[in-house]
């Protein structure tokens, strides 16, 4: 099996408020910094992202891709490779858990370059990812510009 990188980082707000963040695929370029363009392919019946095209720009690596996304729960949603330019693979997930009136996010990723990676490098740009990603997200929640937290 392989090795997965995972962070948590507490939100000031509500799982639905934060959950409602990371199911606004169309935002995604307002406040994740690598992801340049981001189009949902398919919808399932309760109007959630299943396929997602992403064109992502992280510097050095650029890449245009598809995920297939699964919405688990109310409080969880993972995703898979389709189809990518510089992936074999990629699998990650979102767990959030309510902690009073905050919420705890879980991002845990796994991905496998095309090219040669030593796994010691390829886990520290998943960290990076994720700290990127879970950094971007508190700030988007709690700066009161996400869905469902306009006063």
């Amino acid at each position: 099996m392989a090795e997965h990188t995972s962070s948590s980082i507490t939100i000031e707000a509500a799982p639905a408020t934060v959950m409602g963040v990371i199911a606004d695929f169309a935002r995604y370029p307002d406040w994740t910094g690598e992801v340049k363009e981001a189009d949902v392919l398919a919808s399932d019946a309760q109007g959630r992202a299943e396929q997602v095209r992403l064109v992502m720009d992280a510097g050095a690596i650029k890449d245009d891709q598809t995920l297939a996304y699964t919405w688990v729960s109310p409080d969880e949603v993972t995703w898979t490779l389709v189809k990518s330019q510089m992936l074999r693979s990629l699998d990650g997930s979102y767990r959030l858990r309510a902690k009073g009136d905050a919420t705890e996010v879980t991002y845990q990723l796994t991905v496998d370059v095309k090219i040669p990676m030593l796994g010691m490098i390829k886990r520290k740009a998943e960290k990076v990812i994720i700290d990127r990603a879970l950094a971007g997200l508190k700030k988007r929640v709690e700066s009161g510009t996400a869905p469902g937290t306009e006063g």
